[in-house]
């Protein structure tokens, strides 16, 4: 006697997938996708300054692209303010046109008391993400001294271009631990330690321990020559 079976119920209609709304997902700084609100205000003060200081020194976008190692179609579209640049790029540029990293980022304000609130500080990362900058000085001037924060996550690197002539570096490790490479030595920190270092040549940091490191530094500059 053959058995009965209960009738499947009719399968009800698949939902369609909408896709992820890619505007939404941030891309690394430095990449083509429009850049996020924080970096967004960082990019146009960063055009704006690239553009002024290129005319400045008469040089085209293809003799600053030759002098910097920058494309010429990644100079134009920082100027127009349509890339968020990496932190490596930046330094190529300020190199390339002999200035302070601060003379690149800074916008015009005035005021002898200036409160930096964490929301409103200036971050730049790098092209992995592993790496953070965060300016602890407002962007009202071109200046001889800065002072960052830097996050490094475990496993990370970061390989800085060499700064302009006589370009100093003071580093301190608030937590964590890192490794910093220059001029062929790995010197190695723990918490609490310091170094001081010459930056005008190729330097690295590094994080081998296993979990993020939190830096201080402080980068001063030799007196900006004359355009």
């Amino acid at each position: 006697m053959a058995k009965r079976t209960k009738p499947s119920p009719a399968p009800a209609p698949a939902a369609t997938k909408s896709p992820a709304p890619a505007a939404k997902v941030a891309a690394p700084a430095g990449g083509s996708a429009a850049p996020e609100p924080e970096k967004e205000g960082v990019s146009r003060t960063v055009g704006d300054n690239l553009r002024r200081l290129r005319g400045e020194r008469g040089l085209s976008l293809d003799k600053l692209a030759q002098h910097s190692g920058v494309s010429r179609a990644m100079l134009g579209q920082i100027e127009l303010g349509q890339s968020a640049p990496t932190i490596n790029v930046l330094w190529k540029i300020v190199a390339a046109l002999d200035v302070p990293f601060s003379a690149l980022v800074t916008s015009e304000a005035s005021s002898s008391v200036t409160l930096v609130r964490a929301k409103a500080s200036k971050t730049l990362v790098s092209f992995d993400g592993s790496f953070r900058s965060r300016a602890l000085f407002p962007f009202d001037a071109s200046r001889s001294v800065e002072f960052y924060e830097l996050r490094l996550e475990p496993g990370g690197r970061d390989d800085a271009e060499a700064h302009a002539p006589g370009t100093t570096e003071n580093l301190v490790v608030a937590s964590g631990r890192m490794a910093l490479e220059v001029e062929g030595e790995t010197h190695q920190l723990e918490e609490g330690d310091a170094i001081f270092f010459v930056a005008d040549r190729p330097h690295a940091y590094l994080n081998p321990g296993t979990k993020t490191a939190t830096m201080y530094l402080v980068m001063t500059y030799t007196r900006q020559k004359s355009t």
